[in-house]
């Protein structure tokens, strides 16, 4: 049985977890921004692998867990990397990347090290299976990444290539954009379902009701791109190609658009309007595009934007979700404005009575001008990156 790995923003884990078992994967185990999982079907594992990058929205990039053993000294690492059987991933002219190496309360401490010892094992297990002296490394680049917790050693194979937050909609995030990954995120830690209106009052690129029209709609978000599993040389049978398609075939096949959704976006600044606007409509022509392949030519309703301060808007309708990631002080604009504005957004929860209301800032005081208005919000610490931030929710 194949062992996966999946990234996610730390303090995602439950969430991501959650959605492995809608998908009708097993998490075996959680880290901090890691989810362990295998899969519960009975299945071609090109077909788990694919499903697994295709499907899930919350995850920052997957791997295969080649090996898991136990390693305190350099020999037993090359020796156990080295005997791996390679070249049953990579071509000849393949570009071979440690990309990342962890080390955690173990005698192998230097990542450095570590990540030289592995790259040249790989190499030159490649070369012996080859009869060359050399890897030319001309062609495809392909990431290794290596964990190593308490001389316990996690060997693990890039299956994602470009990380999946990287939908294929947004050429350009504006200032300080969201990951779409977080967005997702964030849209599962509100509870949001596709019934309710939601609103995005500091909605910049447009990222967080794009991820909520993809999500009402049904659309996956792999659904433009390819990932680097599929050009490994053990998924390049005919046979593997077709399942790969019939994946894709089954997740066009299975958006909808027939549903009501109001979604919608504001923001003050006419430029992120107009680049949200354009990200939005890119992001549904990718799914009309998926849906023209096999035969339909449904199209899919666009999220709506429009320019307005957060202080001229009024709850549209009785209930509802407002999720917005407002400006952090450190990231645009200096920590005055960034006070004064969220000040200012005390007034919201009285503008949108019955509706939860969330906010993702790494502002501890945040919360703290809330409280001295009278507001209560809950915290959710969430770190996305280098960045640490917090949900902060109110009426959930």
């Amino acid at each position: 049985m194949l062992e996966f790995l999946a990234l996610c923003a730390v303090g995602a884990e439950p969430i991501l977890s959650n959605e492995l078992k809608l998908l009708d994967f097993k998490p075996v185990n959680r880290l901090p921004g890691r989810v362990f999982f295998t899969s519960t079907l009975k299945e071609p594992e090109v077909v788990s692998i694919m499903r697994a990058n295709f499907y899930l929205r919350t995850a920052d990039r997957l791997y295969l867990v080649l090996k898991e053993f136990a390693a305190d000294n350099f020999d037993t690492l090359y020796d156990t990397v080295a005997a791996v059987d390679w070249q049953r991933f990579f071509s000849r002219d393949s570009k071979i990347t440690v990309d990342k190496v962890r080390t955690f309360k173990s005698k192998l401490a230097s990542e450095h090290a570590v990540q030289r010892a592995v790259h040249k094992a790989v190499c030159t297990a490649l070369c012996s299976a080859w009869k060359m002296d050399v890897l030319p490394e001309t062609g495809r680049e392909y990431s290794i990444r290596i964990y190593i917790e308490h001389n316990r050693v996690y060997l693990l194979l890039d299956l994602s290539g470009e990380p999946l937050h990287r939908r294929g909609y947004r050429l350009s995030g504006g200032a300080a954009p969201m990951r779409e990954t977080l967005a997702a995120v964030l849209l599962q830690c509100m509870q949001w379902k596709r019934k309710l209106p939601l609103h995005d009052a500091f909605c910049g690129s447009g990222t967080i009701p794009i991820e909520a029209a993809w999500y009402a709609y049904n659309i996956p978000p792999g659904i433009g791109r390819s990932f680097a599993f599929e050009t490994f040389t053990c998924y390049s049978s005919k046979k593997d190609r077709q399942l790969i398609e019939e994946e894709r075939r089954r997740g066009a096949l299975n958006i909808r658009t027939d549903c009501l959704v109001r979604v919608s976006g504001s923001d003050n600044d006419p430029e992120a309007v107009r680049l949200a606007q354009t990200n939005a409509e890119r992001a549904c022509m990718l799914a009309g595009k998926a849906l023209q392949r096999i035969g339909k030519d449904n199209r899919i309703p666009r999220p709506e934007f429009i320019q307005a301060d957060f202080s001229e808007l009024a709850a549209p309708y009785p209930e509802g979700v407002l999720l917005s990631n407002p400006p952090y002080g450190d990231r645009l604009g200096d920590e005055q404005e960034a006070t004064t504005l969220y000040e200012k957004m005390t007034s919201i929860p009285h503008e949108f009575d019955n509706w939860r209301l969330g906010f993702i800032t790494d502002k501890p005081a945040f919360a703290d001008i809330f409280l001295r208005a009278g507001i209560t919000l809950k915290k959710r610490p969430l770190k996305s990156g280098n960045l640490d931030t917090c949900l902060y929710s109110y009426g959930l």
